[in-house]
C-alpha cells in the first residue's frame, strides 16, 4: 500500500482540512461579528483569505498545497501567540486561533510524513 492510500493518511487529509476550514471560519466570525476591530467588521477578515484558498488542494490531499498550508499556518500561529495576551474576548479568541492552527500544523505534517518517507526511500535506491 503506498503512502497516498493509506487509511491513515486518508484520515490525517481529512482532519487537516476539517481543521482548516474551522480556523478559516473563526478568523472571519472574529474580525466581522465576534470582536471586530471597528463596530460592523473589519478588512482584517481578510486574513483568513491565504488558507481559505488552499482547502480546495487540501480537500483533495495534493502534497505541495499541504507542504504549503504548513507554511501559511504558521502566521495564524503568530498571529495569535502576538494576541493572546489581549483583554477577553480577543485572548480567548487568540488561544482558539492557536490552538486550530496547531493542529492544522501537526495533522498536515503527519500527512506528508509518508510521503517525505517515500521520497527518501526512492532517492536512498537511485543513490546505490
Amino acid at each position: 500500500m503506498n503512502a497516498t492510500n493509506s487509511m491513515a493518511s486518508q484520515r490525517a487529509r481529512r482532519t487537516t482540512w476539517m481543521l482548516a476550514l474551522a480556523l478559516v471560519v473563526l478568523c472571519v466570525t472574529w474580525e466581522l461579528l465576534l470582536a471586530p476591530l471597528r463596530p460592523g467588521g473589519s478588512w482584517l477578515a481578510l486574513k483568513a483569505l491565504p488558507l481559505a484558498l488552499l482547502l480546495p488542494g487540501m480537500m483533495s490531499g495534493h502534497v505541495r498545497t499541504m507542504q504549503i498550508a504548513t507554511l501559511v499556518v504558521l502566521l495564524y500561529i503568530a498571529e495569535a501567540a502576538v494576541r493572546l495576551g489581549d483583554a477577553a474576548p480577543i485572548g480567548t479568541l487568540a488561544f482558539i486561533e492557536l490552538l486550530l492552527a496547531g493542529a492544522v500544523f501537526v495533522a498536515a505534517v503527519a500527512f506528508l510524513a509518508p510521503f517525505k518517507r517515500a521520497a527518501r526511500s526512492r532517492r536512498d535506491h537511485r543513490s546505490q
